[in-house]
């Protein structure tokens, strides 16, 4: 009998044990989503629900009731720089991504509380932002819950949230030009200056030209081999109306490029040549 016993104990714990290793698929699995952002990244952590032919919003999501958007736990979202969400201004840090949908129009709330999962948890004296948005319907359904970020640029970009037929969406900027522009004076004329850097960004947001030239200058005497350089210096000639010298610049970006094998700029240096003849 003691050894039945025995037996019995030991089967139950090897049991209890494969239980206790059991996993199985989340059926609202998390996605985490970092995104660059400015001179940061947003992050966003939710659950990703499934409609699976049942009625979504007005039905399994109420309308004109606080959603914790998505499902499981709290929707989080962090910001590393201050921005601007939906019109209103949000320092950088983390909070909670709550939502009331309606059937025309959504409120989208950041709040204070990273825990909230139902209604009754919610308080609203802890709320950060409240920003109104128009629902859109889709013109096909989305099987699974999605949030995510699209239109992507240095300065603004989209938080997207849809699920089966309906989306909303919510414009978020940043001031960069303010930050780099701080960091470019803080900079300059020290020994470290990122010459190129700073050009490449003039450059590209149409600053002053002239400058941005000169920092190209710099920035060929300290990298005299660098083909990638010399391709942007041309770009710059070529916006400032310098067509001979342009044209210099990108055939000697196109003799480096060749000698370091890289056909891109080689192809590249050839569409801005073309482009100038």
């Amino acid at each position: 009998m003691k050894k039945i016993f025995l037996l019995a104990a030991f089967s139950t714990m090897i049991c209890f044990a494969e239980a206790q290793q059991l996993k199985t698929p989340a059926p609202s699995p998390l996605q985490t989503v970092k995104q660059e952002f400015g001179l940061s990244a947003v992050e966003l952590s939710y659950s990703r629900p499934a409609v699976k032919g049942r009625t979504i919003f007005g039905g399994l999501v109420p309308y004109g009731k606080v959603w914790r958007t998505g499902a499981n736990g709290a929707t989080t979202i962090s910001f590393g720089d201050d921005v601007t969400f939906g019109g209103q201004k949000i320092s950088a840090g983390k909070y909670g991504l709550l939502t009331i949908p309606n059937a025309a129009e959504w409120t989208i709330i950041l709040t204070k509380q990273l825990d909230v999962t139902s209604p009754a948890a919610y308080k609203q004296d802890q709320d950060v932002a409240r920003v109104k948005i128009n629902a859109t319907d889709l013109p096909f359904p989305l099987e699974s819950f999605l949030i995510s970020f699209d239109n992507i640029s240095p300065s603004s970009m989209d938080l997207i949230i849809g699920w089966d037929r309906t989306v909303v969406i919510v414009p978020i900027t940043t001031d960069v030009a303010t930050k780099i522009n701080a960091q470019i004076s803080s900079m300059e004329g020290k020994e470290n200056f990122p010459y190129f850097t700073a050009a490449a960004y003039y450059l590209e947001n149409g600053k002053d030209l002239n400058k941005a030239l000169g920092w190209f200058n710099k920035a060929t005497e300290k990298e005299p081999n660098a083909f990638w350089i010399w391709h942007q210096k041309a770009k710059c000639l070529a916006k400032l109306g310098k067509k001979k010298e342009a044209i210099a610049a990108a055939n000697k970006s196109t003799e480096l490029a060749t000698t370091a094998k890289n056909d891109d700029y080689v192809q590249l240096n050839k569409k801005l040549i073309a482009s100038l003849n």
